[in-house]
């Protein structure tokens, strides 16, 4: 089964900047040890991002569960990194209660 409204699913730019390459936030900083061995950073923010939705809008679900904010998605994917290898990791989407579009949530290695 595919993300609903996948055509949709976004990363807010912030996300990635503030939490998933932040290298002092206090539960990001290990996915950006992470993300930053394979390249990633600033500079190439967007490479990143579009490989996220890549992943929403191409891979199955893995599992789906109920939230208190809404309906959350977990899907595996390969992500393609600037120093070009792939990497597989997990993504975990949302879809916020009375949104339709999936928000990122996190990722890290699958």
């Amino acid at each position: 089964m595919k993300l609903p409204n996948r055509e949709f699913a976004y990363v807010p730019q912030t996300k990635l900047k503030d939490y998933l390459l932040s290298e002092t936030h206090v539960v990001g900083r290990s996915k950006a040890k992470f993300f930053r061995l394979f390249g990633f950073d600033e500079k190439n923010i967007e490479v990143l991002q579009q490989g996220l939705v890549k992943i929403a809008q191409t891979q199955d679900i893995k599992d789906e569960f109920p939230s208190s904010h809404g309906k959350k998605y977990v899907i595996n994917g390969t992500l393609s990194t600037p120093i070009g290898k792939s990497v597989k990791i997990e993504t975990v989407w949302i879809i916020d209660k009375g949104q339709e579009k999936p928000r990122f949530i996190t990722a890290y290695p699958d």
